[in-house]
């Protein structure tokens, strides 16, 4: 490689970002209307997807649930790019204690959504009742130890036998019409 091309490479590789962030822009103003106010932090813009989604809206602060719906239905929001470890789990907390069990327990459902880096894959929904051998392990751990659990993970196999998938929604059965129907 000569010297011009590597200049020239890298004024194309600083003019790139620039482009693209420009596009960014429109996707920042929907998330800012959704309460996002970086969809480069926490997760943002995957966040910005499921909520518009799931038809939620975000819960304002970083304390407390992460979403809620028109009924006021509180919900947990995760995350996950699985193409960076496909056995691994969901995070919860790097400082789990008995007061953000409680919290994870009154919620109405955890909406977990699975990416392969930035495409959304699949989004399952998974009630407390559901997590409750979960929490109950976690609830001993911590009670034993007296101390904050570090990252625990929801194991995503749980995450799919027990959750309902409800993004891309299943497909129905295809019923035949009757054979005089001549609708098709």
């Amino acid at each position: 490689m000569t010297e011009a091309t590597t200049s020239n490479e890298k004024e194309d590789d600083v003019k790139r970002p620039e482009l693209a962030l420009a596009a960014c822009q429109d996707l920042q103003d929907l998330a800012t209307k959704y309460g996002i106010n970086d969809i480069f932090q926490y997760n943002g813009g995957k966040v910005l997807q499921s909520l518009i989604i799931l038809g939620l809206k975000l819960s304002p602060g970083r304390e407390g649930n992460d979403a809620f719906d028109d009924q006021g239905n509180e919900y947990e929001l995760k995350t996950l790019n699985v193409s960076l470890d496909r056995s691994r789990g969901v995070t919860t907390h790097h400082h789990l204690n008995l007061t953000i069990l409680k919290k994870y327990r009154a919620v109405a459902a955890w909406f977990i959504s699975l990416y392969d880096g930035i495409v959304l894959q699949e989004i399952y929904r998974i009630t407390p009742m559901q997590l409750v051998p979960i929490f109950a392990a976690w609830e001993a751990r911590i009670s034993s130890q007296n101390i904050p659990l570090n990252n625990s993970k929801i194991p995503i196999k749980i995450i799919r036998d027990l959750g309902t998938r409800v993004y891309p929604a299943p497909l129905l059965p295809i019923i035949d019409p009757p054979l005089g129907d001549k609708t098709r």
